[in-house]
């Protein structure tokens, strides 16, 4: 064997551009803020010319609703399809798969990073405020409403106004992800996302369930 050969550099497949950029791109927004993120900055961090990353995105503001639907998109389609899959055998046991499943993904910082950067950016750039309603907000409130009727129609879930129910079942994942990150403290303890969310069940459960006459 000639050992004098040097081996080559792998080469970068095209197909994993679009993730590396979206990966530098995510690094860039959360280290400098969305706002005065440069397209030129996330080529760098990418190891690419800012010419080859428009061929992959138009703008920065497109970077971040790709990043939008890996992490957010999925995990309503992931809510929405557990809806629709259990909500009508069982809608109690479906709602705390979904409520487990969503704490356990966003206790994540790189699934979490992009959710937090729209909500505190929402306010400078309504676009992707109502980006942000359509694709992740509207399709997660399609599934708990789903969920709730059904949990209705079994006589699982008392008769109380859909938007109380859905405000109640979404609310956690929003506070526990602010919590745990933005708002977060040096002591503050780390519960187990999975436990957090059996506990949390709980609680919204009890108040969801069919009353006695007595209890009225």
């Amino acid at each position: 064997m000639n050992t004098s050969i040097k081996s080559r550099p792998a080469r970068r497949r095209p197909e994993d551009r679009p993730d590396e950029i979206l990966s530098a791109a995510l690094e860039i927004f959360t280290e400098n803020g969305f706002a005065t993120a440069r397209v030129e900055d996330i080529a760098k961090r990418a190891g690419l010319s800012k010419g080859a990353v428009y061929l992959y995105f138009d703008s920065k503001e497109a970077m971040l609703k790709a990043l939008v639907e890996q992490s957010a998109g999925r995990i309503v389609n992931a809510a929405s399809t557990l809806s629709m899959m259990g909500a009508e055998q069982d809608p109690e046991a479906t709602y705390r798969a979904i409520l487990k499943m969503a704490l356990i993904a966003l206790a994540d910082p790189d699934i979490s990073a992009a959710p937090r950067l729209v909500l505190a950016e929402a306010g400078q750039f309504p676009e992707l405020a109502q980006f942000y309603r359509k694709r992740v907000i509207e399709v997660g409130r399609m599934a708990m409403r789903h969920l709730v009727e059904e949990g209705r129609k079994s006589g699982r879930f008392r008769d109380i106004p859909s938007e109380a129910a859905l405000l109640t079942f979404i609310g956690p994942a929003v506070a526990q992800m602010m919590l745990s990150t933005v708002f977060r403290l040096e002591d503050d303890p780390e519960p187990d996302p999975s436990e957090l969310a059996d506990a949390i069940a709980d609680i919204v459960l009890n108040g969801l369930k069919t009353r006695s006459a007595n209890d009225a």
